[in-house]
């Protein structure tokens, strides 16, 4: 929770996303007087006596018995993390895809239903549909954003409508008030993969949703430096998912704790120049005559535009591109030509990242998934970091020009 010596814990809306990201969930004064949080390297804490683990168990008194269960700066870096979200809690896992599972493994049985929009993450839809369905669990996948397909899909025993927004790398946008409220008429649970957005440009939870979810590895921590992912969402539906975290290990590590930490507290700062460097390269590549399409939420071209300016902040640093009569060697030689951007997967790093789907994530799909899920020889995803934008934009046009 917020720290009432900060912006006292009654009014927390009253504070700024940089105020928030930079003093929530801590200790005004903390162990040694340290202005930031200590790293507590410790697997295991001890107690004064046997009266005192009686009184641990009994009262649920705050503090940690086994790193598996929790250790403190973890417990820092949730509430933070829930304060940013506007959410109750939020439950920290060693990375997205073990938020994810963790999420569903706590709340969904066997003979139950999850309906996901189908522009997701290539990993969550394997784990639903190669691992999910081993324990009884049926997986359904509806067109992103029809809705009305979606709610025909759900039936008395769907427990779960999930989907990303923006999705990746399509960038739809997704009217997260009208997927909360058919999650809530039908009595199903609502997931919004928020990782692209991030707290700053759109929080879901306002919305009526009831869980989101973050790889915390891409924006929120920020410097392509860690590994971890969150779910935050109401205390006691969360419960589940901290308890089965403490049995199935999908702990993060003491010292992966302390650099998200210190990567949200910049949170606000990055994202800006995320936003400004995405729309510039967006602009950009939209002009340019090498370019067949370009596909980015701040765009006037973007289907979702209007959605997106009615409900985002801002747009984020992904932008996905489509080079004009180019197969897939074409397509990997405009990579090849950039001088700044690494080639590589992930995105929301300071540093900006490339990559061409079809042999980044679908390469050894078939011709015909890869047309199902919409993914192009002539791709390009371009994660823009916090460079210059002038820099970024000189560097594709070259790359453009010498790949031809």
């Amino acid at each position: 929770m917020l720290n009432p010596d900060v912006s006292g814990s009654a009014h927390p809306a009253a504070l700024g996303p940089s105020t928030t990201a930079v003093h929530a969930g801590e200790a005004r004064q903390k162990p040694g007087f340290s202005i930031t949080d200590p790293i507590f390297a410790s697997s295991t804490y001890t107690f004064r006596d046997t009266q005192s683990i009686i009184d641990f168990i009994e009262q649920k008194q705050p503090r940690e018995e086994y790193g598996r269960y929790g250790n403190p700066g973890e417990r820092v870096v949730e509430d933070k993390l829930a304060a940013i979200e506007g959410g109750e809690s939020g439950v920290l896992f060693a990375s997205g895809m073990a938020a994810l599972v963790g999420l569903l493994m706590a709340h969904l049985n066997a003979g139950e239903e999850i309906v996901f929009f189908d522009e997701c993450y290539h990993r969550s839809r394997e784990f639903c549909r190669k691992h999910l369905t081993r324990f009884g669990v049926t997986f359904r996948e509806v067109p992103t954003c029809d809705y009305a397909a979606m709610e025909a899909a759900i039936t008395p025993r769907t427990k779960f409508i999930v989907s990303e927004s923006p999705t990746n790398p399509h960038l739809s946008v997704v009217d997260i008030g009208r997927f909360a409220e058919i999650g809530r008429r039908h009595g199903v649970l609502s997931l919004i993969d928020a990782t692209l957005c991030t707290p700053y440009n759109l929080r879901p939870l306002e919305s009526g949703v009831d869980f989101v979810l973050h790889s915390a590895t891409k924006y929120l921590g920020g410097h392509n430096d860690l590994l971890a992912g969150v779910v935050i969402g109401g205390q006691e539906k969360l419960e589940p998912v901290r308890h089965l975290r403490g049995i199935m290990g999908g702990v993060n590590s003491p010292h992966n704790a302390y650099l998200l930490e210190r990567g949200l507290k910049t949170l606000a700062l990055r994202m800006e120049r995320h936003n400004a460097n995405g729309l510039a390269v967006a602009q950009f590549l939209e002009s340019h005559p090498r370019v067949e399409r370009v596909l980015y939420p701040g765009l006037e071209s973007h289907p979702y535009h209007a959605l997106a300016v009615r409900t985002m902040r801002g747009f984020g640093g992904l932008v996905t591109f489509f080079v004009k009569d180019a197969d897939w060697r074409q397509t990997a030689r405009v990579i090849d030509s950039v001088k700044i951007p690494r080639i590589g997967p992930s995105l929301g790093g300071v540093e900006s990242l490339i990559e061409q789907p079809l042999v980044m994530s679908y390469w050894n799909y078939s011709p015909t998934e890869r047309a199902t899920f919409r993914i192009p020889d002539n791709m390009i995803r371009l994660a823009c970091g916090i460079e210059d934008s002038a820099d970024l934009i000189a560097d594709l046009s070259a790359a453009l020009d010498c790949a031809r």
